[in-house]
């Protein structure tokens, strides 16, 4: 009896265990990562970790309706609910076993779970919590209930030169500065380029070691966001292709990293809607022609040896194109591509080893709003659309002030065409597209938050 209670909970402790997920730029996660790469469960079986996080806090957004609603473009939704709002952003759940520094074969796994409000979003944050009808973020699609499975692949090691890796399964994305784990920004709040990178892939990502300046990925995958080998234009068998090269500086002070994506079809990190030119009303992604997705980030930092380790610069770049060659709306006329572009910099300082604080700023450019949310095109006169220009400033203090405690405070500040969604029933916020549409401004929006990391 008291052998089968202990093989019992023995099963149950595996089954829980985890680690902070290994997202492409790990250098913008290692205040975190060091703050807990000692604390972790041991499982009954050897070699299985469990570590993670629980993450709330408190926002509040200057921007809102008295009735709870709340749109600030490029914000995520648990970003932008309206007036103040406490939250449950994420209980980060990892179990891995993960592969040796030895050079032979080998052979482990990871499970990243994430419950929370961001896990809400995270599951389609194509939907961004919008609503149909008016289309802005109400604070009643909070939902701290929400389970978003993260990551779940097997990784394998081929003893080939210096240890070739695979990853096979559903992992995180390879492009952007910036990782789904808050704790391990340097902001509370998600950047605007952030909110256009790929979130996960499911394929295989396969990662080689030159040597300690230089390594490299590449990968073919469903396509970002899908769990399915189709496209969002329903024009047959779509794949994307993801390639990166990262460059160490000697003494390991500084990279760069490259990172690309191509899909053989519209993806579904990108948001192309089609439009009835006879109505001029946006009628969804539902494009029956073929198209590509091209996507380009490029980040870096660099910490300054004089710095003793306590001043960090980064900076991140995105380059992003869309077509569309098939039939849209009434007339069977396709659309024209989309292209978004966008810049960011960052920097933190660590005036002591409980006090930093860190600032980052963000452009994000187009040849249109599409990318972001429903802009009717009329086919026939090509109206209906204009550019996208938004910026926003975060500046962020952090405390740790007792052992895997982390403790931040935050303001922001968005502004730019189309920044702000007045709200405007009448135009049923349906038609924005830039300050040409009414019940919109160029913001400012300002927020303020807190928030209050334990990781393990």
């Amino acid at each position: 009896m008291i052998k089968n209670i202990t093989a019992i909970l023995g099963v149950l402790a595996a089954v829980a265990s985890l680690s902070l997920a290994d997202s492409a730029p790990e250098a913008s996660a290692q205040d975190t990562k060091k703050m807990v790469q000692n604390n972790f469960v041991e499982t009954a079986q050897k070699g299985i970790k469990l570590s993670g996080y629980v993450d709330a806090g408190y926002s509040y957004n200057f921007t809102g309706a008295a009735n709870g609603t709340s749109d600030v473009t490029g914000r995520m939704g648990t970003d932008t609910a309206a007036k103040g709002d406490f939250n449950l952003y994420a209980v980060k759940l990892a179990l891995e076993k993960a592969l040796t520094s030895e050079n032979k074969a080998q052979a482990g796994f990871r499970t990243d779970v994430m419950i929370g409000e961001d896990a809400n979003y995270l599951i389609n944050r194509g939907n961004n919590g919008t609503t149909s009808t008016t289309g802005t973020t109400s604070n009643d699609n909070q939902n701290s209930n929400a389970l978003f499975l993260e990551q779940a692949y097997v990784s394998i090691r081929a003893p080939v030169g210096n240890g070739w890796d695979f990853k096979v399964g559903k992992f995180v994305s390879i492009l952007g500065y910036e990782v789904i784990e808050r704790p391990a920004n340097m902001n509370v709040t998600y950047g605007l380029l952030w909110q256009q990178m790929p979130l996960f892939y499911t394929g295989v990502l396969s990662s080689y070691k030159f040597d300690d300046y230089l390594d490299a990925k590449l990968g073919v995958v469903n396509g970002s966001q899908t769990d399915n080998n189709t496209s969002t234009s329903g024009a047959g068998d779509g794949c994307a292709v993801l390639a990166a090269l990262n460059v160490t500086a000697p003494g390991g002070n500084a990279n760069w990293s490259n990172n690309f994506q191509y899909s053989s079809n519209n993806d579904n990190n990108t948001w192309q809607s089609s439009t009835d030119s006879s109505t001029s009303t946006a009628t969804g992604n539902n494009s029956s022609g073929s198209g590509y997705t091209f996507i380009y980030n490029s980040w870096g930092n660099w910490a300054p040896k004089f710095a003793n380790d306590k001043l960090l610069f980064a900076f991140n770049a995105l380059l992003g194109t869309e077509s569309t060659n098939g039939t849209n709306g009434a007339n069977n006329n396709g659309q024209p591509g989309t292209t978004w572009f966008g810049a960011g910099a960052y920097a933190k300082y660590q005036f002591n080893d409980w006090f930093s604080l860190a600032s980052r700023g963000e452009y994000l450019g187009g040849n249109n709003p599409e990318k972001l949310y429903n802009t009717p095109y009329n086919n026939t006169t090509g109206g209906g659309r204009s550019g996208l220009s938004l910026w926003e400033y975060t500046i962020t203090a952090g405390f740790n002030v007792i052992d895997n405690l982390l403790i931040r405070a935050e303001y922001r500040l968005d502004w730019g065409d189309g920044s702000v969604n007045n709200f405007n029933t009448a135009n049923n916020n349906t038609t924005r597209a830039g300050t040409a549409a009414a019940g919109t401004s160029s913001g400012p929006a300002h927020y303020a938050g807190a928030e209050v990391v334990y990781s393990f």
